[in-house]
């Protein structure tokens, strides 16, 4: 069981936030403040509470370097815009002297946003040292970073494990809702997996086949399950050295009771570019020089009945080539009848990792399914059924 802040008596104390705040820039300035905002509950929770708010994030890969094309400070103004009532500070290092006199000078319902953490290579080495470096800011420590949450960085990990540690608001919200859909789901539970290659998610597919009712594949590494099973997938993308993977994970979906759904049709081209020559066939009927890039419209049909049938839905990936018309349809399709299930027939929708979030925008259904997160790595780690060291760090010892 995690610590979660709202546990915390944070009046008068200086709390280390490690939020995420690796965000789009654009000619200096952050172009998109969606990151930022997910913050707010949280400082504005600890701010209300007479809390010293000290926020800590990477931006970027300096590797170790000081490097002020990745600085913070734009950051800092962007996010001063987006709370009233209180001037947002920002200190052009995380650790050191003047960190240490930037907290001093912190009020009580203050803010203060550190310097890019990744500017010092203790971060990612989660240096035992630059850990302690980073607790002797703060009194209480909140990680509300999911997005890194898999990674035993010093600000992640190392830092937590030196003071007392709790989840952010944010935070909690991405675990609970995966929990919910992967540990104790309305079942009937549909996984959506899409994507290019097998290969880079052998252990998601093999965790999911262990806790799904039903796992849909699509993408291009439908193909390799399709090929797996006999099927000829003429040019298509598809891993030969993977097969026997594929035997394996169809194996283990049979010993769980849990059916894997493949495309039944496909749309079918010679050429990898927009609005190409295309046709629709049963997937035993692709040509030796046609690559399939879509499913086709029984397969979406045969997805729809799925998604129908469940009360829960856990997708990840693209089911097509969705950055080029018309190779989008599946997704498409499938995503908008997923939201609407979402929205006014009870289902609940769980998405996240890779390009699904492009994807859904894409089709225009992000805003209804239950949630989305947009932690990448963290959240496919997460389905994988890893533990996630920013997680472990704030578990208590309580069962």
């Amino acid at each position: 069981m995690i610590r979660r802040l709202q546990d915390a008596d944070v009046a008068g104390k200086r709390v280390l936030v490690r939020v995420d705040f690796n965000v789009p820039m654009q000619d200096g300035q952050v172009s998109d403040d969606t990151r930022l905002r997910s913050a707010l509950p949280t400082i504005e929770h600890l701010r209300e509470a007479g809390a010293k708010v000290i926020l800590a994030a990477h931006f970027g890969r300096p590797k170790g370097q000081r490097n002020l094309d990745m600085s913070l400070a734009p950051v800092a103004t962007a996010l001063d815009a987006l709370i009233d009532g209180v001037d947002v500070k920002f200190v052009s290092d995380c650790v050191g002297e003047d960190a240490e006199q930037a907290v001093s000078r912190l009020a009580a319902g203050g803010v203060l946003l550190l310097e890019n953490t990744r500017f010092h290579a203790g971060e990612e080495k989660n240096d035992p040292e630059f850990a302690a470096e980073l607790a002797k800011l703060a009194d209480l420590y909140v990680n509300d970073a999911f997005s890194a949450a898999h990674r035993a960085h010093a600000s992640t990990e190392g830092v937590a494990r030196l003071i007392p540690a709790y989840a952010g608001l944010a935070l909690q919200r991405e675990i609970d809702h995966v929990t919910a859909a992967l540990e104790n789901p309305s079942r009937p539970l549909l996984a959506v997996v899409g994507g290019a290659k097998v290969s880079t998610k052998i252990d998601l597919l093999k965790n999911l086949v262990t806790k799904v009712d039903r796992l849909f594949v699509g993408g291009a590494m439908a193909n390799t399950f399709l090929a797996a099973k006999g099927h000829d997938v003429g040019a298509s993308l598809h891993e030969v050295d993977l097969l026997d993977t594929a035997r394996e994970i169809m194996d283990i979906a049979a010993k769980s009771n849990s059916e894997i759904l493949l495309p039944v049709d496909g749309v079918v081209t010679k050429e990898f570019k927009a609005n190409a020559e295309r046709r629709v066939v049963n997937v035993d009927e692709i040509g030796a020089d046609e690559m399939m890039l879509d499913c086709g419209p029984k397969t979406v049909d045969r997805l729809a009945d799925a998604i129908a049938t469940a009360r829960t839905l856990v997708w990840n990936g693209p089911l097509g080539a969705f950055e080029i018309t018309p190779f989008d349809t599946a997704t498409v399709e499938a995503a908008r009848f997923a939201a609407d299930r979402a929205k006014n027939h009870g289902l609940t929708a769980v998405a996240g990792g890779g390009d699904t979030v492009a994807a859904l925008n894409h089709a225009g259904a992000a805003t209804d399914f239950t949630f989305i997160s947009t932690a990448g790595g963290a959240f496919l780690e997460w389905l994988e059924g890893k533990a996630l060291p920013g997680i472990e760090a704030l578990k208590s010892d309580e069962a």
